[in-house]
């Protein structure tokens, strides 16, 4: 039994509470449970709520609350102890419930709840009034609620029967507008479709002043062609009687025609006889040959370096090209990496050979593009250009080699243009005679067109 602060005997334990606590007394209940949770020991708790010993109040009551009703409901000994922190926490409360008369002015599940926990003589009548007075309570405020519900609902719908009403007024003066805009829309379109009726006769009219004109016209036009043919007949008749003239002035001149030639036939036969009789050799000197004087040198590559221009002017290159006999050769990844090496190979190859054939029309020199293809798995499918000579080295042949061959191959005197900007391969063709030019300058010569 547990015992009271007066010393008699606890009657209210015996007291048994048969349907479920409610939901307002028993979050009651577990605040005053997490209130007097902080003054136990560890020692002094059940073992299910040890856990929650250093929670805040609030975090006792929000995770702990189920296991502290559980408690408090199952352990005496730990509602006692609670009861004994409830009755130092509030002592007038607790007094009140133990002389049997609680505070009047004192909040039913507040009452409820401390009468839970204390067990006093009665206690399940005061728990089960505070149910029922919270369940009045939310009856009432739902009632309340309702009512306010209600009123809103009717508010909202006078507003929108107000609406509805403005609405429709607005809409009838719509109509009214849309009504006479149809009408006059109707006399606009009577208007539209007379015009139109009288267009369509007006056009009838062209029409047959068309037909009229056009039948003139096809009269004339037959007048005129009979005319024509009139007209081409006697021209026919004209110009056989001019090919009848002139036919009988060519039947006179052809006798004398043909004495004349007759006469030079015999002369020339006789002077081809007489040259074989003397034997006379074909004359191969011109008199003018007799006279002793000195001759202009030709030009060569290596006299084009003497010329007043730089050596990256493109005008060089057309001063080459236009020697006799030039012969162009073009170190093709050399040119094509100095002027866009971005492109793809093949696309880079394909867009030099398509500028040379261009300078090979334009030039008329011969033209020999060399690639690198030592290192080329399998031959390139390629045709070439009007004007252009497609060369790749073979296997373990650079293409500075096949150029030093090409120079090479050359007969002595003939102007070669080697355009490469590999220095090695510039100082090998020079010593071979050829003219070296660099890369820059025929891309210069290209973007000049």
């Amino acid at each position: 039994m547990v015992e009271t602060t007066g010393g008699e005997p606890d009657d209210g334990a015996a007291e048994v509470l048969d349907r479920p606590l409610p939901d307002g007394v028993r979050r009651r209940v577990v605040q005053i449970v997490s209130d007097g949770f902080g003054g136990l020991t560890v020692a002094e708790l059940p073992a299910q709520l040890r856990q929650y010993a250093r929670f805040a109040p609030n975090r006792r009551a929000k995770f702990a609350g189920n296991a502290m009703a559980a408690a408090l409901e199952t352990d005496p000994l730990f509602r006692q102890r609670i009861a004994e922190k409830l009755r130092e926490a509030q002592p007038e409360l607790a007094g009140a419930l133990d002389s049997g008369a609680p505070p009047p002015a004192a909040d039913p599940l507040d009452v409820a709840a401390a009468a839970y926990v204390l067990r006093p003589t009665g206690w399940v009548k005061l728990v089960t009034a505070a149910g029922e007075e919270a369940l009045r309570a939310d009856a009432e405020r739902a009632d309340d609620e309702s009512r306010a519900e209600l009123e809103r609902l009717r508010e909202e719908l006078a507003h929108a029967r107000g609406q509805t009403k403005a609405e429709t007024e607005r809409l009838r003066t719509e109509l009214e507008s849309a009504k006479k805009e149809a009408e006059s829309l109707h006399r606009k379109l009577r208007g539209a479709l007379s015009d139109v009726k009288r267009g369509e006769a007006a056009l009838r009219k062209l029409q047959g002043e068309m037909d009229t004109a056009r039948a003139e016209g096809q009269a004339q036009v037959s007048a005129a062609e009979s005319e024509t043919r009139r007209l081409k007949a006697r021209l026919s008749e004209a110009e056989a009687a001019l090919e009848a003239t002139r036919k009988a002035a060519r039947e006179g001149r052809s006798v004398e025609d043909m004495r004349v030639r007759l006469l030079l036939d015999t002369v020339l036969d006789a002077a081809q006889g007489l040259r074989r009789e003397l034997a006379l050799p074909p004359v191969s000197v011109r008199p003018a040959e007799t006279v002793d004087a000195v001759e202009p040198g030709r030009m060569t590559p290596k006299d084009i370096a003497a010329r007043a221009l730089s050596e990256n002017d493109p005008a060089i290159l057309d001063q080459l090209l236009a020697l006799p006999q030039a012969h162009l050769v073009v170190d093709g990844y050399n040119v094509t990496k100095t002027g866009y090496p971005q492109m793809p190979l093949e696309k880079q190859r394909l867009r030099l050979l398509g500028q040379l054939s261009q300078l090979a029309a334009q030039s008329g020199a011969e033209v020999t593009c060399v690639f690198d293809g030592a290192e080329l798995a399998a031959p390139v499918l390629l045709a070439p250009p009007r004007g252009v000579r497609v060369l790749f080295s073979k296997a373990g042949v650079t293409a500075d080699e096949l150029i030093r061959q090409l120079v090479r191959a050359e007969p002595p005197g003939r102007p070669v243009i080697v355009v490469s900007t590999d220095r090695e391969v510039a100082d090998g063709i020079a010593k071979a005679g050829a003219r070296p030019v660099a890369s820059v300058v025929l891309l210069k010569r290209f973007s000049r067109g």
